[in-house]
């Protein structure tokens, strides 16, 4: 019921995995991804153990090839799981039952695996296998273009309805919650791909504010820059999320809120004017934003 790639990145270590089915919310029970241990994707008729189990053994070091024999050995129903796997350090493996409906297969190419079943036809997974390949960009957006071109071919022959995008950095540690840059999910939609990518462009955008939210000296503490052209920096990348981010004021709000803090009170007032204007409780936010420290009270007054 689902087509899926995993794969880890040469460059940088990271991690992906990705999933499509004609079924609600299958990242819930599909994606799986551990920071510098692997990714798993379980489908067909799914058994969490495939990913929750088959993450821990990747952890202690059994290789993907040994981790699908010793979960399909122990499974009563073999014959109709399908999964996907990589390792951190690449190894990849696919494992498709002969119960699973056809179209389906897997194809492992060195460090990434692509695997399918009710596909529309067996170009499907050729095709997402060189779009990934001849992509540019990071992980993510390899495997964002993967998924389009295995649409484009044909997808599950009963249509879309969910999608998830799940990456994870390379390296194993204590903090594995803040080594998930991209985790994504369409729970139900008639075009869950488009969507997906709409997303995948959101989260770079509020990636660029929450950079500028939490950054020392620019937003939290006593305003300071950190190094010379910090504050420049982020607006222009501030200046781009709100160019993805169409009729959502979060990244010129922000983007006022810097300009205010560093003293440039006319610059601020007519950036925040939009937002302000969009939505009227922004005005009362700046105030509240005052009363936590980050703004001064008598600024706010005259940004109103």
């Amino acid at each position: 019921m689902t087509y899926s790639i995993v794969a880890r990145d040469g460059r940088t270590g990271q991690l992906g995995v990705a999933c499509e089915s004609h079924f609600f919310a299958p990242g819930a029970a599909v994606t799986w991804a551990r920071p510098g241990v692997g990714a798993i994707a379980t489908q067909a008729f799914v058994d969490g153990r495939y990913g929750g189990v088959g993450m821990d053994l990747l952890a202690t070091g059994v290789t993907a090839g040994a981790v699908l024999d010793r979960l399909t050995g122990e499974d009563t129903h073999p014959e109709v799981r399908q999964v996907g796997l990589v390792a951190a350090d690449g190894d990849a493996a696919s494992w498709t039952g002969q119960a699973c409906i056809a179209a389906a297969g897997g194809i492992v190419d060195g460090p990434v695996a692509v695997q399918g079943n009710m596909l529309d036809n067996a170009d499907v997974l050729p095709a997402m296998l060189r779009a990934y390949h001849a992509a540019a960009g990071d992980l993510a957006e390899r495997l964002m273009v993967a998924m389009e071109a295995a649409e484009a071919a044909g997808g599950d022959i009963r249509g879309s309805q969910g999608a998830a995008l799940l990456v994870v950095d390379g390296e194993q540690v204590d903090d594995p919650w803040n080594h998930t840059p991209v985790d994504l999910r369409v729970e139900d939609h008639a075009d869950p791909i488009a969507e997906l990518r709409r997303l995948l462009g959101y989260r770079r955008a509020f990636d660029a504010v929450s950079a500028t939210m939490f950054a020392p000296g620019l937003m939290v503490g006593p305003y300071a820059e950190p190094s010379a052209g910090d504050r420049d920096r982020a607006l222009d990348r501030l200046a781009a999320a709100a160019q993805v981010m169409t009729g959502n004021p979060e990244a010129e709000l922000w983007s006022g809120v810097l300009l205010a803090r560093s003293g440039d009170l006319d610059a601020a007032r007519a950036q925040l004017a939009g937002p302000l204007l969009l939505n009227g409780r922004l005005a009362v936010f700046l105030g509240r934003l005052a009363d936590a420290g980050f703004l001064d009270h008598d600024d706010v007054e005259k940004l109103r």
